[in-house]
């Protein structure tokens, strides 16, 4: 017999405003969260309706941090975080906020920089190989292809 400990919803409640604050979340880890504590799906939904209106839960505040620190901390393109936000089921209202923390021209110095860094680390297995290492490791960053190529024809 395996022992699941049940929860209460005041319980639940507030292991998930802990959850919430500790970190940002968006709704789908917290409905996944409350389903692995065993949560019937009416108090669900009642815990994270008391999450959104005591603030500890909010899709866009979500989304802009993550966009932010995927971008600033992990180095990740606009593809990757576009893809991920998607992936967690972020309106695209609240995407398009959450894009709009990326500063156009801090984007295209992290670019740079990447492209440079990744550049020397695979120059001396020739151009052709070179050119394939960067592009790769650039795209599964989820860079734009646009900019890859644009960086790699500038090196030829």
């Amino acid at each position: 017999m395996h022992n699941t400990k049940s929860y209460t919803v005041d319980e639940a409640q507030q292991k998930l405003e802990h959850y919430c604050a500790y970190q940002e979340r968006c709704h789908k880890e917290v409905e996944e969260k409350l389903k692995s504590m065993h949560m019937i799906p009416a108090a669900i939904d009642q815990i994270i309706g008391k999450l959104i209106t005591d603030n500890y839960l909010n899709e866009t505040r979500f989304a802009q941090s993550f966009a932010r620190g995927k971008f600033r901390i992990k180095k990740w393109g606009k593809v990757r975080i576009l893809n991920q936000l998607k992936f967690r089921g972020i309106s695209a209202w609240n995407i398009k906020k959450a894009m709009q923390e990326i500063d156009p021209e801090e984007y295209l110095d992290t670019f740079d920089f990447l492209f440079e860094k990744f550049w020397k680390e695979y120059e001396h297995l020739g151009m052709i190989k070179c050119q394939k290492k960067v592009h790769d490791r650039l795209q599964y960053r989820g860079w734009e292809k646009e900019l890859i190529y644009q960086a790699i024809n500038n090196k030829r």
